[in-house]
Parts: C-alpha cells; sequence; structure tokens
C-alpha cells in the first residue's frame, strides 16, 4: 500500500483527521498527533472572516511547530472572497495545505448555498475551486475538497463534483458517504466511494464516514479501492485511535486498547494542552464536552458524570479522577459510533429558488458567511 501522496506531501499512514468545529483546535491536533502521523487538519474557518481578520477566526488559525504540513480548512460561496483569503494565506504564509469544505450539513449554512448546498450550482463550484487552486499554486499549496454524495437522494452531486475538481486541479478529493439530509444518521454508503474512485483517476480520493476502529478504514479501502481515509467522529474521546491506525496500515499488532487509567492520563493531557492553548480557566470549560467521550462504556456513576459538567480546574479534575475505579479494562461497550449522530432532516435548508436551475449564474447573499460553523 502507497503513501497518501497530497500534492508534495508524503502521507503515512493514508489518514486525514476531518476538520470538526470546537474540536479539532492546537490542543486536540497535538494529542492526536502524538500517538501517530497523518495529516491533521485545523477547525474550519470561513473566507469572510479570514480577509477581515476575525480576531476569532486568526485565532483559529495557528499550528504549532511540529505540524508539517500545515492544513487549514476553508468554508466559501463566493469566488472573490475565497480568491482573497487564498492570497491572504499565500502572503501571509498562514499554512501548506488548503482543504475547501463543501459538505457540511448545518441548516445555517446550506440554506446560504453553502456547503454541501454548494456542488449543486456546478459554475460556481468551478469557479470557488480553480480560483483557489490558482492561486494557491503559486506557492505551491496544494488544494483539496471535501464533499458529501449530495442534497438528498434526488439531487446526487459528488460524480460531477469530483470531476470538475480533478480537471479544476485539485490535488486530491474526500467524500463522505451521506447525503446533506441524513447529517450523521443511518450508515455511510461506501459503495459511492468506489464510485467516485472509478469516476476519478488522476487525484487520490479519501473515503470519510463510520470510521470507528482501524479495521474500519482497512475494511474502507479494501471495498472501495480509496487512496486513504479521513477520520472524524471516530476519534472524539478517543486520539490513540491514532496509534491503532498506524499499527493497522503498517502491519504491527494493535495496541492493547487504554484502561481507565490510562485513559484519566490521557484526557489530563488534554486538559493541560487545552489549558495551555487557550488559559487554564477557558481551556477547562472547553474540555467539559469531552468528557462523555472519553469515559464511553465505562463504569464511572452519574455523580462523578455530572459533576465532571462543571469542573473547573485541574485540581478538581484530578479529584473527580481519583474517585474512580480507575482499573477497569477498556470496556466494549465504548466501541463503535460515538459524536453526533441524530436523525435525518426532513429537508435541507436551502436558498429559494436554489435547486431550479444547476447552471445558473448564482448571485452570492451578502450575509452568506457572516457565520463561523462546522463541517
Amino acid at each position: 500500500m502507497a503513501p497518501l501522496q497530497i500534492g508534495q506531501y508524503s502521507v503515512w499512514p493514508p489518514v486525514v483527521l476531518a476538520p470538526m468545529a470546537g474540536i479539532t483546535n492546537g490542543s486536540f491536533r497535538k494529542l492526536c498527533r502524538e500517538f501517530g502521523a497523518g495529516l491533521y487538519v485545523c477547525e474550519m474557518v470561513t473566507t469572510r472572516a479570514l480577509v477581515e481578520r476575525d480576531p476569532k477566526t486568526m485565532d483559529m488559525v495557528r499550528f504549532g511547530p511540529e505540524e508539517k504540513p500545515r492544513s487549514l480548512q476553508l468554508y466559501g460561496v463566493d469566488p472573490v472572497v475565497v480568491g482573497r483569503a487564498v492570497s491572504m494565506v499565500v502572503d501571509d504564509n498562514l499554512a501548506d495545505h488548503i482543504d475547501l469544505n463543501f459538505g457540511c450539513p448545518v441548516p445555517k449554512v446550506t440554506r446560504r448555498g453553502g456547503g454541501s448546498a454548494l456542488p449543486y450550482k456546478r459554475k460556481l463550484f468551478e469557479s470557488i475551486v480553480s480560483t483557489a487552486v490558482r492561486i494557491a499554486s503559486t506557492a505551491n499549496i496544494p488544494v483539496t475538497i471535501k464533499m458529501r454524495i449530495g442534497i438528498d437522494p434526488e439531487h446526487i452531486t459528488y460524480l460531477n463534483a469530483g470531476r470538475i475538481a480533478a480537471d479544476s486541479g485539485v490535488a486530491a478529493v474526500a467524500l463522505h458517504g451521506r447525503t446533506a439530509i441524513q447529517h450523521y444518521s443511518g450508515s455511510a454508503d461506501w459503495s459511492a466511494i468506489s464510485r467516485l474512485k472509478e469516476a476519478v483517476t488522476t487525484v487520490p480520493v479519501l473515503g470519510n464516514g463510520d470510521i470507528f476502529a482501524a479495521g474500519d478504514a482497512l475494511a474502507m479501502m479494501e471495498q472501495t479501492g480509496c487512496d486513504g481515509v479521513v477520520v472524524g467522529r471516530g476519534c472524539q474521546g478517543r486520539p490513540w485511535l491514532f496509534a491503532e491506525l498506524a499499527a493497522a496500515f503498517d502491519g504491527r499488532t494493535l495496541p492493547t486498547p487504554p484502561d481507565l487509567r490510562a485513559v484519566a492520563g490521557i484526557l489530563q493531557r488534554h486538559a493541560q494542552l487545552l489549558g495551555e492553548e487557550m488559559g487554564a480557566d477557558r481551556g477547562m470549560r472547553d474540555m467539559r464536552k469531552h468528557f462523555a467521550w472519553y469515559l464511553k462504556g465505562f463504569a464511572v456513576g452519574g455523580e462523578i458524570r455530572a459533576a465532571l459538567g462543571t469542573v473547573s480546574s485541574m485540581p478538581e479534575l484530578q479529584d473527580l479522577l481519583s474517585r474512580m475505579d480507575l482499573d477497569q479494562p477498556y470496556p466494549q461497550a465504548a466501541e463503535g459510533p460515538r459524536g453526533r449522530q441524530g436523525t435525518a432532516q426532513r429537508r435541507v435548508h436551502l436558498p429559494e429558488g436554489w435547486l431550479d436551475d444547476p447552471e445558473e449564474d448564482v448571485v452570492v447573499a451578502k450575509d452568506a458567511e457572516l457565520d463561523i460553523s462546522g463541517g
């Protein structure tokens, strides 16, 4: 099996950490990288917020000295603004790789024609991708895209989008095997990844969706022929998944899953990194959402779980951990899906008339990029 090639960057194992809003900040990327190599993408930022140098956005575009290549995901709906953002990345040396988000299913994104809604408008999609590639190429920065199968079963976009992106010069295309209407419900359709791999032959194709264990990644590559995998929810509260992935792709025996004592040490390391990045108070508040993922399947008790939801300091965290039975082995109940799941939407929120003509020359709404959201 060959390494994943993203432009001039050789990635082994062929594993990419998916950008996740509020999750893949510098601390989490560093923690995951300590377990295994791969390509680690920062949280998604909007192109308009970037070019306006919004303080929150600029704070998100930070990379540690060990992050090579520095991978940044951009969300945009206007080719002009996307071009200005990519120029800023080039001029200010902000990143070494750019990924474009065409997969976000969140209503406040799709109702403005962004994320997974955008590839339906083929001319707009091509203009955004080709503009980004043209400008990024002046600094030898590879551009990739991440997308979904389509809006819903009646509006499938991924094959056309994959071909357009490859013809526009992207370095790779990644497909989440769900439509926007599914959100994260049901099962990912890996057969769509196979069809994309058959249709797009000039650049690597990456698969995304329902990779919760190292075996899932190997199975996806074997079943679809894809060139690499993108891991999102599967690593939430489980950064050691990257050690398991590295072992699996190297053909080594997988490491023994951590017992609760080891998990407690890892989550304390996570909290420490967040404190260093954000400050002790904000870092611990940010850490609260991770506890349920880390402790999934362990016998912890409702009282301690509730207390973790309001923990405010490292000594308080350490005290709560000390009250647990830390000798518990890793539970079978911790395996399988984690993170967002939910149910499918009744409909995808779209701009009025969005589905009337896929070839329409779209005029983008002025407020299309005002919100900063996740993908």
